[in-house]
């Protein structure tokens, strides 16, 4: 019989989220297994607003508020013709890439606020500008929200008193008696319409370079205006997870920023976001977000992420070159008025 079970300390404490089979044996110093609920089927159609889900990489317990239908440019390394670990490919070689589009569902989700603190993900994956009296601009964010791929999805039937615990949950879903428990309320479906523009996710950009899998989501947020002059804003998340068997940590990155205005921005750095995560079998995935300004409707990114091994090799991951597109000011109306 499977279980869904979270590692808690003897103080009740959590230390971290996870699915896990009711035998498997985990040695944890000062730790027990408390059972949360029961997996369910897995669907391979889409999931409705309101069901319950574990995400399948960073195991946080979320709620699905709605879809979104999103275009994914997979790019894989076509002449890596071998499994070898010490195999490594030129994150530079264009002509091993091959580019195959496809759609797939993502989630808009609410992140389970008690594992937070546990998850190896930004938890403000969703940003805005707003304007204030003095109609200059400001970024915003809304924590607790993500967006989920539909094959991270393991949907699953809680035991516990509270559901889910996040400040929008009982603003935006009621509870019901049929399949899934939760149903959309008029706020949802008001504060979705609203903020369709900074919410929307159209293209996922993926690419694998020597077991390590990047994917990208970029997206529109507005832009600043001045009297001389109108700045661009977008926001991109990042995924790095490590797919093979040895340990890496990213050490570098560096970034290429390509404005139609014709200028060409390099960005170099150590690590991400103040920090050099390290991907393993226990924990393969961390993600982020950042921003990006444009004094030109439209640009384009790319660049690379540089890992040590635990073996010492240094190696280039590509990340998968993506496009900055603006929307046009009709579009972009319906955000502005709600600032």
């Amino acid at each position: 019989m499977f279980m869904i079970a979270r590692i808690v300390r003897s103080s009740n404490e959590i230390k971290s989220i996870a699915v896990r089979c009711i035998s498997t044996n985990i040695c944890l110093h000062n730790s027990k297994l408390a059972e949360v609920g029961k997996l369910q089927t897995p669907k391979t159609d889409n999931y409705n607003t309101g069901q319950l889900f574990l995400h399948k990489v960073f195991g946080y317990r979320g709620v699905i508020l709605f879809p979104w239908t999103a275009r994914v440019y997979d790019r894989d390394v076509a002449n890596q013709k071998s499994d070898d670990e010490n195999s490594i490919t030129s994150p530079n070689n264009d002509n091993t890439k091959e580019v195959q589009k496809r759609t797939q569902t993502f989630y808009q989700v609410l992140i389970d606020s008690r594992d937070i603190p546990f998850i190896r993900a930004q938890t403000e994956a969703v940003t805005f500008l707003g304007s204030n009296q003095e109609n200059s601009r400001s970024l915003y964010a809304i924590p607790g929200l993500d967006y989920v791929s539909h094959l991270d999805v393991i949907p699953y039937q809680t035991f516990e008193t509270t559901a889910l615990s996040h400040e929008l949950f009982d603003k935006f879903l009621a509870k019901t008696d049929s399949d899934p428990p939760f149903t959309a309320l008029d706020t949802l479906k008001a504060w979705q319409k609203k903020n369709h523009t900074f919410l929307e996710l159209s293209d996922v950009h993926i690419e694998t370079t020597n077991n390590i899998r990047i994917t990208v989501i970029p997206f529109y947020m507005g832009k600043k205006e001045s009297p001389s002059s109108s700045v661009y804003w977008w926001r991109y998340c990042i995924r790095l997870e490590n797919l093979g068997e040895l340990s890496v940590q990213l050490r570098e990155r560096h970034w290429r920023i390509f404005s139609l205005t014709g200028t060409l921005e390099t960005v170099r750095g150590r690590g991400i976001v103040g920090q050099e995560p390290i991907l393993n079998s226990r924990l393969p995935a961390f993600q982020y977000s950042s921003h990006v300004s444009l004094q030109a409707q439209s640009g384009h990114m790319w660049g690379s992420f540089r890992f040590e091994r635990e073996d010492g090799l240094v190696f280039d991951c590509r990340i998968p070159p993506f496009s900055l597109e603006s929307k046009t000011d009709t579009e972009t109306a319906q955000n502005d008025e709600n600032s």
